[in-house]
């Protein structure tokens, strides 16, 4: 899996207010994240063909095609079930800032944008989108490796999903770094590991569930 590389957005979110999410593009650091990652991400299949699924947006695309990845790819896929998730349509940054305090307040899993999905609605898609990769997996014709080209949140969801976090344990991840890999590894006995975990802002065990949440006074 791949996070996109440094958006337009990310050095001005003001752009929200402009440009339609789904089209907003890399900056130049963005692309030179993103080729640094395909020649890791080169040396890490050593010539092993990789079937690629990306999310519709002009950064993940331009995330994909700075990579590199030439004749190792398999086949490319689009897959609006990686996409963002969705807040608005053109953002007002007051509003949009009025609104991730109270996620903040509220949970990022469950806290529904006014005009947007939740987290939650993020994890459904990404559980539908999982099932659909199995099918696909099961065919003799696909490449034995798989790149997700997405976006931070969706990485998180998609692996809270395969490895059965619990909520409580999501809320405490930071999304990863632009232009970060982070890699599943099947292991000799068949079961995978994430190579790297993503950094917590609050210590939570994988299994802590809302009991395990800090008491709220009201």
């Amino acid at each position: 899996m791949i996070r996109h590389g440094q958006s337009a957005a990310n050095v001005d979110p003001s752009i929200y207010d402009r440009v339609p999410d789904y089209r907003i593009p890399l900056t130049d650091l963005g692309i030179s994240q993103a080729v640094a990652a395909g020649e890791q991400l080169r040396r890490d299949l050593d010539g092993q063909p990789i079937s690629v699924y990306v999310s519709p947006y002009l950064r993940t695309y331009q995330t994909l095609e700075a990579l590199n990845l030439g004749a190792l790819v398999d086949r490319v896929v689009e897959e609006p079930r990686l996409r963002e998730q969705d807040w608005a349509n053109f953002q007002s940054a007051a509003d949009i800032e009025e609104q991730r305090k109270l996620r903040n307040a509220y949970g990022h899993f469950f806290y529904r944008f006014r005009e947007g999905e939740s987290g939650s609605d993020v994890y459904d898609r990404t559980s539908s989108f999982l099932e659909t990769l199995h099918r696909h997996w099961d065919r003799p014709s696909y490449a034995s490796n798989t790149l997700l080209v997405t976006h931070g949140l969706t990485m998180r969801l998609f692996c809270m999903r395969w490895f059965h976090w619990s909520v409580e344990y999501f809320e405490s991840l930071n999304n990863p770094d632009n232009a970060a890999l982070r890699t599943l590894v099947r292991g000799r006995d068949g079961k995978y590991s994430l190579d790297e975990p993503f950094t917590q802002w609050e210590a939570r065990g994988v299994a802590d569930s809302v009991l395990d949440a800090p008491r709220m006074d009201f």
